[in-house]
């Protein structure tokens, strides 16, 4: 554990990560537009924004901006994405573009856990295990989202 968290802030991004990966897990499969929706959602925001921050004041592991700077960074473009339409709330298709971003959000939440996971196993190459890891989950993020889109349109359809 003690290689796991070397400081304040490795502490609190700890915590955000798994808040974060919680709420926005339960946001997924609870039924969309309700309170306890809302209410988790801005839980999950607000917990990917710390998340992200403290990412951005970690530079332990390349000693400057890394690879996984760039991963906060759209990370952060995502979750402004997904918050955006819910601000304007301007047109018929909100609904559905705030889905989108949101959904490709946690995604990428879970490719950072797996890539966290996978490096931390003993003599692997750590870039590797990175590609590997978020490839995979990418991959299967994009076969649900594809699979699912049409279903999914329709549904949005009938709440905006």
């Amino acid at each position: 554990m003690n290689n796991l968290i070397v400081s304040d802030i490795g502490l609190v991004h700890l915590i955000s990560a798994l808040l974060a990966t919680l709420t926005g897990s339960i946001v997924l499969i609870i039924t969309k537009g309700t309170r306890r929706h809302i209410q988790l959602g801005y839980v999950y925001t607000g917990s990917m924004l710390v998340l992200n921050i403290t990412a951005f004041m970690t530079y332990r592991l390349f000693g400057g901006f890394g690879i996984f700077h760039v991963a906060a960074v759209a990370s952060m473009l995502t979750l402004i994405g997904g918050m955006v339409p819910i601000i304007r709330r301007k047109d018929k298709g909100w609904i559905y573009r705030h889905f989108s971003f949101m959904y490709w959000s946690v995604i990428g939440l879970y490719a950072a856990f797996a890539s966290e996971a996978l490096t931390r196993i003993p003599e692997t190459p750590f870039f590797g295990m990175v590609g590997i890891a978020t490839a995979a989950i990418m991959m299967l993020g994009t076969v649900f989202f594809v699979r699912y889109k049409k279903v999914w349109r329709l549904q949005f359809g009938k709440l905006a």
